[in-house]
C-alpha cells in the first residue's frame, strides 16, 4: 500500500444507506433520550461495554477470569449478552477477499514443524484466516494459534473454553439483538494508509452492517484518525468515536496525542464522542468539562475500568460509559451504584434516566485519594 496520507476531503459525500432503508440506532437499551447528529447525540444512561464482548485474554495473568473465554468469538460475545450491560466491543479488520473478520492483533501467530512464523490478517484470505484455532467441523485440524505476551515470549493461545475465529457477518447473526456492537475499525499503528485501502476496507464493513445489523445499537470506533473522520462521512445512520490514548502514549501523528487534538479531530469532522484510556481522564479531569462542552460523548477504557471504585468515580465525573474486562463484577457493580431516585429524595426524573450515585463526603474523600494510586498500578 502506497505510503501517503489520506485526505478526507477529497472523498465524494457518500452515504452508504439506500433510500428505502429503515436502519434505527436505537433497540430496547436505547428506547428513551437518544439523538442523532452531533449537536443533539447523547447516551441515556451509564454504558458498560463488554471488552472483546466477555473481557480481553490476558495469557500470563494469574486470574483465570482474564482466560476463561476466547476474546473475540461467539461464545465471548454471547456470555457478555447473559449480563446486564449494553455493548459489546470488538475489533474488525478486512481480509485480502474483502471479508470482515473479528480479530484484534494485526498478525496472527501460528507453528509449523517447530518454527514460529507470522501473517499479517489482512494479507490472509477468509479462508485462510478461519483456518486457525479450533475448527467448526470436528474432523478438520486447524492451524496452532500461539500469541506474543507482554514480555515478548510467544506462548500457545490456551483459554479455558476455546471458539473459532469468526466473521463480523457471523456476529450479527448468532449474538442478541439486543446487544449493541461498538465496533473498532482496526488498523496498524505503524502503516499510513492511502485513501483508496481505507475507501475499500470500509465499504466492505458497512456493507455487512447495513445488510445485518436492522435495530441493533451500532457505535463505529477508530484510533486511526482518518478512518475515522471517512467512515464518519460515508455514513450518517451511525456514531463515530475517535479512541485515543489521551498522550498516555506518543504517536507520529499528532492528532492522537491528547484529549485536546482528539476534541479538534471530532469538532472539525462531527464525530460524535470520544473513548479515551482512563488513565488520561484521570490525569487531565478538567478535559471532562471541555468534551461536555463542545457536546461530545465521553467512554473510557483500560484496566482501570475492572476497578469498581474507578468506575464509580467516572459517574460522578460525568463520563458516558466504560469498556471492561470484568464484565460480571462491573456490570453488577453498577446495577447497584446507579439507583433511580424516590420520589420523596428531589426531583422527579425523567423517564429512562437514571440517577447519579450518592456518596458521602468522607466517600468521595476517599475516592479521590484512590483514584492517583490506581493510576500508578
Amino acid at each position: 500500500m502506497a505510503l501517503k496520507a489520506v485526505h478526507v476531503s477529497d472523498v465524494p459525500n457518500l452515504d452508504q444507506v439506500p433510500e428505502n432503508a429503515s436502519f434505527s440506532l436505537y433497540s430496547t437499551h436505547f428506547s428513551k433520550g437518544v439523538e442523532l447528529g452531533r449537536s443533539a447525540y447523547r447516551v441515556p444512561k451509564f454504558l458498560v461495554i463488554g471488552h472483546r464482548g466477555h473481557g480481553m485474554n490476558v495469557l500470563q495473568s494469574s486470574d483465570r477470569r482474564m482466560r476463561a473465554l476466547k476474546e473475540n468469538s461467539i461464545s465471548s460475545f454471547n456470555a457478555a449478552s447473559c449480563f446486564p450491560i449494553d455493548f459489546i466491543e470488538f475489533d474488525v479488520q478486512v481480509t485480502r477477499d474483502d471479508c470482515p473478520v473479528i480479530f484484534h492483533d494485526d498478525v496472527i501467530l501460528s507453528e509449523e514443524n517447530g518454527t514460529v512464523f507470522e501473517k499479517r490478517v489482512t494479507d490472509l484470505t477468509l479462508s485462510e484466516f478461519l483456518g486457525y484455532g479450533p475448527q467448526r467441523e470436528p474432523s478438520k485440524q486447524g492451524k496452532p494459534l500461539l500469541r506474543k505476551i507482554k514480555n515478548g515470549n510467544i506462548v500457545n493461545w490456551d483459554v479455558e473454553t476455546d471458539d473459532t475465529l469468526c466473521t463480523l457477518q457471523e456476529a450479527f447473526q448468532q449474538v442478541s439483538p439486543s446487544l449493541g456492537f461498538n465496533i473498532e475499525l482496526k488498523f496498524d499503528d505503524h502503516i499510513v494508509y492511502d485513501q483508496d485501502y481505507l475507501f475499500r476496507v470500509l465499504q466492505a464493513i458497512l456493507q455487512v452492517v447495513f445488510e445485518y445489523a436492522n435495530d441493533r445499537p451500532i457505535i463505529f470506533s477508530s484510533f486511526q484518525p482518518d478512518a475515522a473522520l471517512l467512515v464518519k462521512k460515508l455514513q450518517s445512520t451511525y456514531p463515530v468515536f475517535f479512541l485515543t490514548n489521551g498522550g498516555t502514549e506518543i504517536y507520529y501523528d499528532v492528532r492522537r496525542n491528547s484529549l485536546e487534538d482528539a476534541v479538534k479531530l471530532c469538532l472539525e469532522g462531527g464525530l460524535e464522542g470520544i473513548v479515551s484510556e482512563v488513565k488520561a481522564v484521570f490525569r487531565n479531569p478538567g478535559a471532562v468539562t471541555k468534551i461536555k462542552e463542545a457536546k461530545l460523548s465521553l467512554l473510557t477504557y483500560g484496566k482501570l475500568n475492572n476497578v469498581p471504585e474507578a468506575v464509580y468515580m467516572q459517574n460522578l465525573m460525568g463520563i458516558d460509559g466504560v469498556i471492561v474486562d470484568l464484565v460480571k463484577e462491573i456490570s453488577e457493580a453498577v446495577s447497584n451504584m446507579i439507583k433511580p431516585l424516590k420520589a420523596d429524595e428531589g426531583e422527579s426524573l425523567s423517564e429512562g434516566v437514571e440517577a447519579k450515585p450518592q456518596f458521602s463526603p468522607r466517600e468521595l474523600a476517599f475516592l479521590w485519594k484512590l483514584i492517583p494510586e490506581l493510576i500508578e498500578l
